[in-house]
């Protein structure tokens, strides 16, 4: 993995972890790659210091045995964590988990017979509700040829994405 220092067309910093080199400058030029701050699609490498260890301090030992370097030097400071995720992606997914929350408590769950249901109530065979479920793709098409009303519900994000 490589940790880019990366600036949108705005001048805004920001961090990101990629791959490969190549995989930044395929995900960039398809415009996958936004900044966190304004969510311009322009963005670029910054420039980056590498990360190079120094060779020029020999390691000096005390007579008790200990390296004085060790001794003199505080343990590096553990990395800024990166934000994978920004305002905007955060809110979005707020949003969906409120969607689904109130879709459940106020629609009926008819699971695999969505279309099968939804078709009684288009035609009067079944009282008019809410309801919500599972449709395959030829599902959806009889039901849009048929004239239902629906719309597809957003599936929830898993928690580790």
């Amino acid at each position: 993995m490589i940790r880019y220092a990366l600036i949108c067309d705005n001048a805004h910093d920001f961090e990101s972890w990629f791959s490969t080199s190549a995989s930044f400058e395929d995900q960039a030029q398809r415009g996958l790659v936004s900044c966190p701050v304004c969510d311009s699609p322009k963005v670029e490498r910054a420039i980056m210091a590498p990360n190079v260890a120094r060779t020029d301090r020999a390691s000096q030992i005390r007579a008790d045995g200990t390296d004085v370097a060790a001794a003199t030097t505080e343990p590096p400071a553990a990395p800024a964590p990166v934000a994978l995720m920004g305002e905007k992606e955060i809110a979005f997914r707020e949003m969906l988990v409120a969607l689904h929350k109130h879709v459940a408590e106020n629609a009926e769950n008819v699971g695999k017979r969505f279309a099968e249901e939804a078709i009684k109530i288009h035609h009067g065979e079944s009282d008019g509700r809410a309801i919500y479920g599972e449709a395959t793709p030829d599902d959806a098409r009889m039901l849009h040829e048929e004239g239902v009303e629906f719309m597809p519900l957003p599936r929830l994000p898993r928690a580790g994405n």
